[in-house]
C-alpha cells in the first residue's frame, strides 16, 4: 500500500531484523498446518529462580510501586549489579556513578551509539557478529568498518591485522566475548592488546557480555583489564544468564563520564523501569552458584543432543564453545547455507539459523540454539533422520 508520508532516509540502508521476517514466515507455515520446531532463537525456556518471581509478585502488590521511576534505577539495583560484578568478575564498580540500568542491553546499543557517534564517524563491527551493531550504526549515519573473526584463530580478533588498519576515524569498536554466534571465549592477551590499541587511537571499546555465565567455566569482564575503564564500556544483561529475556533488564558499566553521557540519551527515551522488575532483578543477582551450575548442567545435556543433530546433518563444529548456541560449518557439498537451512525447514519442519545473517564470514555456517527442551531436540532429530538423512 502506498504511503502518503515516506519513510526516513536512514531506513533506506536498514532491513527488517532477520528473525522478525523469518518468524512471520514460520507463523504462516503453522497457520497452514505445519508443526515447525524453532531451533534458531536464543530465547531461554527455563524460568527465573523462585526468589526472583517471588520478589516481583510481592513488589507488584504494593500500591505505591506502579509509578514512574528514576532513569538511573533504584540504588538497591545498582548496588546489586556492583556486588554481582565483584563476585563474578572481581571487578570493582561505583554503584552510584559507574552503572546505568537499561531496558535490556539491546537498547543500550542504540543509547551508546546515539551518545558517542556523529554522522560519518567510523565504527568497527565484528564479522561474524550480532546484526544489531551494524543496523544501529547505519541508523545513526556512521561508517561501518568490519573486522574479521576467523576460524583459523579460534574466532578471535587478529590484533596484528587490526593494527595495520586505518583507525584514524574510528570512534567505537564493538566487541562480544563470549562471542555470539561462534561461541569463542576470547583471548585475554589479545583483549589486553586491544585496550592498548584503543588508548593509542582514542576510540571506545564496547564489550557486549551477556553470555559469560552460560557453559563458560571462567566468566570474565574486559573491565578487569588494567586501565580498561579509560576506553571501555561493558554491556550486560539478565536475559540469558538469569532466564529473564522478556523482563528487559540489562545495564552498562564504565567510567563515570561515559555513563553520564549515555544518561543524557536514555533520559530522553524512556521513563524508567517498572519498580517490581527492578526488585526482582535485585533478587536474581543474588542467585547462588549452585543455581547457575544447575542451569549449565541442563544446557550441557542439550548440547550433546544438539551435536548429534548436527552430526546427522553432516556439519562440523568446535567442541569448546560457550553460550546458548552451537556454531557449525555445513557440509562441503552444500552450495549455499540459505538453501541448506530452507531445505531443512521445508522437508523436516525444523528451523535453524543460517550464519550469513551475522556477516560474510558466516556464509558456510549455521547456528543452533540450546533453548529447547530434550523432547523438542529429540523430535527434531527424528524428523531429520526420516526426511534428510540418506543411509
Amino acid at each position: 500500500m502506498h504511503m502518503i508520508v515516506k519513510a526516513a532516509n536512514r531506513l533506506s540502508h536498514v532491513k527488517e531484523y532477520y528473525f522478525s521476517t523469518k518468524l512471520r514466515e514460520i507463523r504462516q507455515m503453522i497457520a497452514n498446518g505445519a508443526d515447525v520446531l524453532n531451533l534458531g532463537i536464543g530465547n531461554p525456556d527455563f524460568m527465573p529462580s523462585e526468589n526472583t518471581i517471588d520478589a516481583l509478585v510481592q513488589s507488584a502488590k504494593a500500591p505505591t510501586h506502579h509509578g514512574y521511576q528514576s532513569y538511573k534505577g533504584i540504588p538497591e539495583l545498582r548496588k546489586a549489579m556492583a556486588a554481582w560484578y565483584q563476585k563474578t568478575y572481581k571487578v570493582t564498580l561505583d554503584f552510584d556513578t559507574e552503572i546505568l540500568p537499561l531496558i535490556g542491553s539491546k537498547e543500550g546499543i542504540m543509547h551508546v551509539s546515539l551518545a558517542f557517534l556523529n554522522e560519518g564517524d567510523a565504527v568497527l563491527v565484528p564479522n561474524p557478529g550480532y546484526p544489531t551493531y551494524t543496523a544501529v550504526s547505519k541508523l545513526v549515519g556512521a561508517k561501518i568498518i568490519t573486522y574479521d573473526l576467523e576460524e583459523s584463530l579460534g574466532w578471535n580478533i587478529d590484533i596484528d591485522k587490526l593494527k595495520k588498519m586505518d583507525l584514524s576515524n574510528v570512534k567505537i569498536m564493538w566487541v562480544n566475548f563470549p562471542n555470539m554466534p561462534t561461541g569463542a571465549s576470547g583471548d585475554e592477551q589479545v583483549l589486553t592488546e586491544l585496550v592498548k590499541l584503543a588508548k593509542e587511537h582514542q576510540f571506545l571499546i564496547v564489550n557486549d557480555n551477556p553470555y559469560s555465565m552460560i557453559l563458560n567455566e571462567q566468566p570474565k569482564s574486559m573491565l578487569a583489564i588494567d586501565g580498561a575503564k579509560e576506553v571501555l564500556l561493558e554491556l550486560n544483561s539478565l536475559s540469558k544468564s538469569h532466564n529473564m529475556a522478556g523482563w528487559r533488564m540489562g545495564w552498562v558499566s564504565g567510567k563515570k563520564e561515559y555513563i553520564e553521557t549515555i544518561l543524557k540519551v536514555k533520559s530522553n527515551m524512556d521513563s524508567g523501569m517498572f519498580l517490581p522488575v527492578q526488585h526482582a532483578a535485585v533478587a536474581a543477582l543474588k542467585n547462588t552458584g549452585d543455581w547457575h551450575l544447575a542451569q549449565n548442567e541442563m544446557y550441557k545435556k542439550r548440547r550433546e543432543v544438539t551435536k548429534e543433530l548436527l552430526d546427522l546433518l553432516g556439519c562440523v563444529y568446535d567442541n569448546h564453545q560457550s553460550g546458548l548456541f552451537i556454531w557449525a560449518k555445513i557440509p562441503q557439498q552444500e552450495r549455499r547455507v540459505e538453501d541448506f537451512v530452507d531445505d531443512i525447514l521445508q522437508k523436516a519442519n525444523v528451523f535453524i539459523t543460517p550464519g550469513f545473517i551475522f556477516g560474510s564470514n558466516g556464509e558456510r555456517y549455521v547456528r543452533v540454539s540450546l533453548c529447547n527442551d530434550m523432547a523438542v531436540l529429540q523430535e527434531a532429530m527424528r524428523r531429520i533422520k526420516e526426511t534428510l538423512v540418506i543411509v
